[in-house]
């Protein structure tokens, strides 16, 4: 078996599973936000439901619209806030506590490597950077898992795809998950599992691990899982309590596809209006004004994201007229980047430096656009309208290119 069918085997008590496959999995952790959690929380007492199963393995977080953008969001938050203290659920946070979900719940120890996750949220695809399986789900099913603790799959298909040569100057995570959404497609591995491998992603760090899986949602996957290593297991270290379990793919695992990409000529990539497949080499970009940049996200909100952003920022200045928005991905990293310059240096440059939030994100707060506005923004979708007016533009791009376009004015790699 693969690694992703194993995953589901052992979370269903089987042996063994096949693709296409119904299995009732018991879960390791529910997840829900702002947004999802209010409807989960109807659907649980809509079910009879008096208590959750475990409080330890509920984590509800607050991070789209917080801090509070408006009324109807603080009646939200509050609903949130009341049935975690309500339910005696420890892991609850508010953006300005906590941080965005996907960043704080690994970096917490709330998902290690062999946990079976769901989460009223896309990309919670995220966590399978640490070779968990973990996926998004409706807040319907969100509510049950919160009441039951269990959840069915149909057992996907998975595509192999493997990262070949040597990453180039200043490609990164970002650049190899929007490479390969541009290959295949926005569908293209729509109900498949994406299993990542190859020298590029053994030799990648945890940051870039969880950007590429992340993203994966966005080819259509179930799910994105990376093998547990070495980097993985030291990542994990002092994080949490509970042992992991780790699990690698047969030597003979059934693979519905193999995509191969080299990186060896692989330049930073930018994906065009309005989906994250309209990928392009900078190479390739043209002239192409920007009015605002986000740096940040679920997707690019890690300490070694800014880090990478405040090297290409260091010595120089936003261009007049464009509105660079830096959000830190959590408390934690946001303490942290402070204490290692990078907050003034962002600020001596211009930026704008937000508590974490997904407001920009989702056209929520914290920089929606204008019509006629166009964005480059470490996020992970451009859907017309995502980031505010339908007829705004958003360019998707890693936090080096984000960073060089806010200087430029236009969207320019870090060496123009």
């Amino acid at each position: 078996m693969n690694i992703t069918e194993k995953l589901l085997a052992r979370a269903a008590g089987r042996d063994e599973v096949k693709p296409g496959e119904f299995v009732n999995c018991a879960l390791d952790l529910v997840l829900a936000n702002d947004i999802t959690a209010p409807i989960a929380i109807d659907e649980f007492y809509n079910m009879g439901a008096t208590a959750v199963f475990d409080p330890k393995k509920v984590a509800l977080v607050c991070d789209h619209s917080t801090p509070n953008r408006n009324i109807d969001a603080a009646a939200q938050t509050k609903k949130v806030r009341e049935f975690a203290r309500a339910m005696g659920i420890p892991n609850y946070w508010e953006a300005d506590q906590g941080g965005i979900e996907h960043i704080i719940l690994p970096d917490k120890g709330l998902v290690l490597p062999g946990d079976v996750v769901i989460g009223a949220d896309s990309h919670t695809c995220t966590y399978g950077a640490l070779g968990a399986f973990s996926t998004g789900v409706g807040s319907t099913d969100a509510g049950a898992g919160m009441a039951l603790g269990e959840c069915w799959f149909r057992v996907p298909e998975t595509i192999e795809v493997i990262y070949t040569g040597k990453l180039q100057p200043w490609v990164s995570g970002k650049d190899l998950i929007l490479k390969l959404i541009g290959e295949i497609g926005v569908a293209g591995a729509r109900y498949r599992a994406l299993e990542f491998k190859g020298e590029v992603i053994e030799s990648l760090e945890m940051a870039g691990r969880f950007t590429i899986c992340n993203m994966a949602i966005e080819a259509g996957a179930k799910n994105g899982v990376v093998a547990p290593d070495e980097i993985t297991l030291k990542w994990i270290e002092g994080r949490s309590q509970r042992e992991p379990v780790v699990f690698a793919s047969d030597a003979d695992a059934q693979y519905c596809r193999t995509v191969e990409i080299d990186c060896n000529v692989l330049e930073p990539q930018v994906a065009f209006p309005h989906l994250p497949e309209n990928t392009k080499g900078i190479s390739e970009v043209g002239d192409v004004p920007i009015d605002q940049v986000v740096i940040g996200a679920c997707t690019n909100g890690r300490l070694e994201d800014l880090r990478e952003a405040a090297k290409v920022l260091e010595g120089r200045h936003v261009a007049e007229g464009i509105r660079c928005i830096v959000i830190p991905g959590s408390h934690a990293i946001h303490l942290e980047a402070t204490r290692e310059g990078l907050v003034e240096r962002f600020l001596e440059a211009g930026c704008l430096v937000s508590t974490p939030t997904c407001g920009p994100c989702l056209g929520m707060h914290m920089g929606v656009l204008a019509e006629g506005e166009r964005a480059i923004a470490t996020t992970n979708r451009n859907f017309v309208g995502r980031m505010g007016h339908p007829q705004s533009e958003v360019y998707l791009a890693s936090p080096a290119v984000a960073a060089a376009s806010a200087i430029a004015g236009k969207i320019a790699g870090p060496e123009d």
